[in-house]
Protein backbone atom coordinates (compact mmCIF):
# COMPACT_ATOMS: atom_id res chain seq x y z
CA UNK A 1 0.00 0.00 0.00
CA UNK A 2 1.14 3.43 -0.95
CA UNK A 3 1.60 6.35 1.67
CA UNK A 4 -1.85 7.84 -0.03
CA UNK A 5 -0.05 10.25 -2.35
CA UNK A 6 -0.31 8.65 -6.57
CA UNK A 7 2.79 9.54 -8.01
CA UNK A 8 2.93 7.61 -10.75
CA UNK A 9 2.07 9.90 -13.98
CA UNK A 10 0.05 6.87 -15.53
CA UNK A 11 -2.51 7.55 -13.08
CA UNK A 12 -2.19 11.17 -11.81
CA UNK A 13 -2.88 12.08 -15.82
CA UNK A 14 -6.36 11.58 -16.28
CA UNK A 15 -5.80 11.36 -19.82
CA UNK A 16 -3.70 8.33 -19.31
CA UNK A 17 -5.65 6.10 -17.04
CA UNK A 18 -3.90 2.77 -16.23
CA UNK A 19 -5.92 0.82 -13.84
CA UNK A 20 -3.37 -1.57 -13.65
CA UNK A 21 -0.90 0.48 -12.29
CA UNK A 22 -3.20 1.84 -9.96
CA UNK A 23 -4.18 -1.45 -8.70
CA UNK A 24 -0.40 -2.27 -8.28
CA UNK A 25 0.75 1.33 -6.65
CA UNK A 26 -1.79 1.41 -4.01
CA UNK A 27 -2.26 -2.91 -2.37
CA UNK A 28 -0.14 -5.61 -2.27
CA UNK A 29 -0.86 -9.54 -2.18
CA UNK A 30 -2.57 -10.88 0.40
CA UNK A 31 -4.49 -13.61 1.80
CA UNK A 32 -7.69 -12.88 2.64
CA UNK A 33 -8.16 -14.31 6.16
CA UNK A 34 -11.26 -17.18 5.39
CA UNK A 35 -9.95 -18.12 2.01
CA UNK A 36 -6.09 -18.16 2.85
CA UNK A 37 -5.39 -20.59 0.11
CA UNK A 38 -6.19 -17.58 -2.06
CA UNK A 39 -4.06 -14.37 -2.81
CA UNK A 40 -5.64 -11.09 -4.21
CA UNK A 41 -4.21 -7.27 -4.40
CA UNK A 42 -5.50 -5.93 -1.69
CA UNK A 43 -5.71 -2.53 0.41
CA UNK A 44 -4.48 -2.14 3.70
CA UNK A 45 -6.20 0.79 4.75
CA UNK A 46 -10.00 1.70 3.89
CA UNK A 47 -9.36 5.78 4.43
CA UNK A 48 -6.10 6.58 1.75
CA UNK A 49 -7.36 4.74 -1.43
CA UNK A 50 -11.06 5.80 -1.07
CA UNK A 51 -9.71 9.32 -0.66
CA UNK A 52 -7.45 8.60 -3.53
CA UNK A 53 -10.10 7.07 -5.78
CA UNK A 54 -12.33 10.22 -4.95
CA UNK A 55 -10.22 13.00 -5.28
CA UNK A 56 -7.99 11.82 -8.02
CA UNK A 57 -10.32 9.47 -10.19
CA UNK A 58 -13.84 11.03 -9.10
CA UNK A 59 -14.19 13.43 -11.90
CA UNK A 60 -14.08 10.57 -14.14
CA UNK A 61 -17.19 9.01 -12.54
CA UNK A 62 -15.16 5.87 -10.93
CA UNK A 63 -17.34 4.22 -8.20
CA UNK A 64 -15.67 3.48 -4.76
CA UNK A 65 -12.74 1.06 -4.90
CA UNK A 66 -14.86 -2.08 -3.82
CA UNK A 67 -12.62 -4.64 -5.48
CA UNK A 68 -9.71 -3.46 -3.03
CA UNK A 69 -11.04 -5.27 -0.26
CA UNK A 70 -12.50 -8.63 0.43
CA UNK A 71 -15.78 -8.31 1.63
CA UNK A 72 -17.28 -10.55 4.41
CA UNK A 73 -20.45 -11.79 1.85
CA UNK A 74 -17.89 -13.04 -0.80
CA UNK A 75 -15.53 -14.47 1.93
CA UNK A 76 -18.04 -16.32 3.12
CA UNK A 77 -18.96 -17.67 -0.73
CA UNK A 78 -15.36 -18.56 -1.48
CA UNK A 79 -15.05 -20.71 1.47
CA UNK A 80 -18.43 -22.44 0.97
CA UNK A 81 -17.00 -23.64 -2.46
CA UNK A 82 -13.53 -24.37 -2.03
CA UNK A 83 -15.12 -26.76 0.97
CA UNK A 84 -17.50 -27.88 -1.27
CA UNK A 85 -15.74 -28.59 -4.97
CA UNK A 86 -19.09 -30.89 -5.88
CA UNK A 87 -20.69 -27.83 -6.10
CA UNK A 88 -19.28 -26.17 -8.58
CA UNK A 89 -16.74 -29.27 -9.98
CA UNK A 90 -17.35 -29.18 -14.12
CA UNK A 91 -19.49 -26.34 -13.90
CA UNK A 92 -19.90 -22.75 -15.88
CA UNK A 93 -20.47 -20.11 -12.81
CA UNK A 94 -21.15 -16.31 -13.69
CA UNK A 95 -20.05 -14.21 -10.23
CA UNK A 96 -22.18 -11.18 -9.76
CA UNK A 97 -21.14 -8.12 -8.88
CA UNK A 98 -17.33 -9.65 -8.58
CA UNK A 99 -15.39 -6.64 -7.28
CA UNK A 100 -12.13 -8.52 -6.76
CA UNK A 101 -12.82 -11.69 -8.48
CA UNK A 102 -12.56 -13.67 -5.07
CA UNK A 103 -15.64 -15.56 -5.41
CA UNK A 104 -15.13 -16.40 -9.33
CA UNK A 105 -11.22 -17.77 -8.73
CA UNK A 106 -12.22 -19.57 -5.54
CA UNK A 107 -14.86 -21.22 -8.08
CA UNK A 108 -12.14 -22.21 -10.61
CA UNK A 109 -9.84 -23.34 -7.93
CA UNK A 110 -12.44 -25.95 -6.83
CA UNK A 111 -12.97 -27.12 -9.91
CA UNK A 112 -15.28 -25.12 -11.96
CA UNK A 113 -15.19 -25.62 -15.89
CA UNK A 114 -15.20 -21.78 -16.56
CA UNK A 115 -15.87 -18.67 -14.52
CA UNK A 116 -17.26 -15.42 -15.64
CA UNK A 117 -16.73 -12.35 -13.45
CA UNK A 118 -19.16 -9.23 -13.79
CA UNK A 119 -18.88 -5.85 -12.94
CA UNK A 120 -19.79 -1.96 -14.14
CA UNK A 121 -16.60 -0.84 -12.20
CA UNK A 122 -13.85 -0.79 -15.03
CA UNK A 123 -11.07 -1.09 -12.64
CA UNK A 124 -12.65 -4.75 -11.91
CA UNK A 125 -11.26 -6.10 -15.04
CA UNK A 126 -7.79 -5.15 -14.20
CA UNK A 127 -8.50 -6.33 -10.77
CA UNK A 128 -9.64 -9.71 -11.93
CA UNK A 129 -6.92 -9.89 -14.27
CA UNK A 130 -4.76 -9.63 -12.00
CA UNK A 131 -5.90 -11.74 -8.90
CA UNK A 132 -6.78 -14.65 -11.69
CA UNK A 133 -2.74 -14.51 -12.43
CA UNK A 134 -2.12 -14.88 -8.95
CA UNK A 135 -3.78 -17.97 -8.21
CA UNK A 136 -2.69 -19.68 -11.41
CA UNK A 137 -6.51 -19.39 -13.31
CA UNK A 138 -8.32 -17.22 -16.05
CA UNK A 139 -11.36 -15.33 -15.28
CA UNK A 140 -13.53 -13.88 -18.17
CA UNK A 141 -14.78 -10.46 -17.15
CA UNK A 142 -17.82 -9.13 -18.35
CA UNK A 143 -17.80 -4.82 -18.07
CA UNK A 144 -21.36 -4.77 -18.51
CA UNK A 145 -24.88 -4.30 -15.96
CA UNK A 146 -26.18 -7.61 -16.30
CA UNK A 147 -29.72 -6.31 -14.73
CA UNK A 148 -30.68 -4.44 -17.47
CA UNK A 149 -31.28 -7.83 -19.52
CA UNK A 150 -32.29 -11.52 -18.77
CA UNK A 151 -29.85 -13.28 -16.78
CA UNK A 152 -27.22 -15.30 -19.15
CA UNK A 153 -26.74 -19.01 -19.27
CA UNK A 154 -24.83 -20.52 -16.48
CA UNK A 155 -24.94 -23.05 -14.07
CA UNK A 156 -24.42 -21.69 -11.19
CA UNK A 157 -24.36 -18.04 -10.03
CA UNK A 158 -23.12 -16.23 -7.21
CA UNK A 159 -23.77 -13.21 -5.42
CA UNK A 160 -21.61 -11.70 -2.18
CA UNK A 161 -22.52 -8.23 -0.28
CA UNK A 162 -25.04 -7.04 -2.82
CA UNK A 163 -27.36 -5.72 -0.37
CA UNK A 164 -26.31 -2.14 0.36
CA UNK A 165 -29.31 -0.40 -0.95
CA UNK A 166 -32.89 -1.54 -1.07
CA UNK A 167 -33.62 -0.66 -4.57
CA UNK A 168 -30.28 -2.13 -5.99
CA UNK A 169 -30.87 -5.34 -3.31
CA UNK A 170 -34.46 -5.31 -4.28
CA UNK A 171 -33.39 -5.40 -7.89
CA UNK A 172 -31.02 -7.56 -8.03
CA UNK A 173 -32.92 -10.54 -5.62
CA UNK A 174 -35.82 -10.64 -9.00
CA UNK A 175 -33.26 -10.61 -11.29
CA UNK A 176 -31.47 -13.96 -9.63
CA UNK A 177 -35.27 -15.24 -8.83
CA UNK A 178 -35.34 -14.91 -12.91
CA UNK A 179 -32.16 -16.50 -13.25
CA UNK A 180 -33.38 -19.44 -10.98
CA UNK A 181 -36.30 -19.97 -12.97
CA UNK A 182 -34.22 -19.97 -16.46
CA UNK A 183 -32.47 -23.59 -14.20
CA UNK A 184 -29.28 -21.64 -12.97
CA UNK A 185 -28.46 -23.03 -9.44
CA UNK A 186 -27.70 -19.05 -7.17
CA UNK A 187 -26.08 -19.32 -4.03
CA UNK A 188 -25.72 -15.51 -2.20
CA UNK A 189 -23.33 -14.55 0.20
CA UNK A 190 -24.45 -11.91 2.84
CA UNK A 191 -23.30 -10.64 6.60
CA UNK A 192 -26.95 -9.33 7.33
CA UNK A 193 -27.19 -6.36 5.80
CA UNK A 194 -29.72 -4.02 6.44
CA UNK A 195 -31.59 -4.51 3.07
CA UNK A 196 -30.76 -8.24 2.60
CA UNK A 197 -33.89 -10.84 2.69
CA UNK A 198 -33.40 -13.89 3.93
CA UNK A 199 -36.91 -14.69 3.60
CA UNK A 200 -37.43 -18.18 1.37
CA UNK A 201 -33.84 -18.78 0.84
CA UNK A 202 -32.24 -21.88 2.19
CA UNK A 203 -29.27 -21.65 4.62
CA UNK A 204 -26.33 -23.65 3.62
CA UNK A 205 -23.40 -22.30 5.77
CA UNK A 206 -22.82 -19.71 8.27
CA UNK A 207 -19.03 -18.45 8.96
CA UNK A 208 -16.94 -16.14 11.30
CA UNK A 209 -15.42 -13.37 9.09
CA UNK A 210 -12.60 -11.67 10.46
CA UNK A 211 -13.05 -8.11 8.75
CA UNK A 212 -12.07 -4.68 10.19
CA UNK A 213 -14.20 -1.76 11.56
CA UNK A 214 -13.03 0.21 8.83
CA UNK A 215 -15.56 -1.77 7.00
CA UNK A 216 -18.03 -2.97 8.55
CA UNK A 217 -19.48 -2.25 12.31
CA UNK A 218 -17.43 -5.78 13.94
CA UNK A 219 -14.29 -7.45 13.51
CA UNK A 220 -15.74 -10.49 13.36
CA UNK A 221 -19.02 -11.03 11.03
CA UNK A 222 -21.24 -13.98 11.31
CA UNK A 223 -22.04 -14.19 7.94
CA UNK A 224 -24.02 -16.44 5.48
CA UNK A 225 -24.57 -18.67 2.68
CA UNK A 226 -27.71 -19.59 0.98
CA UNK A 227 -29.15 -20.61 -1.90
CA UNK A 228 -32.59 -20.40 -4.11
CA UNK A 229 -34.86 -23.26 -3.68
Amino acid sequence: MSSGRITDPRITDPRIIDPKAFILANTRLQRPPHAPELQLWLADEVTPIWRMTEEELGELGLPPPFWAFAWAGGQALARYLLDHPERVAGRTVLDFATGSGLVAIAALRAGAASAAACDIDPFCAAAVALNGEANGVSVRFLAEDLLDRPPPPADLITAGDIAYEAPLAARVRAWLVAARAQGSEVLVGDPGRTYFDAAGLVPLAEYRVETTRELEDLEIKRTGVWALP
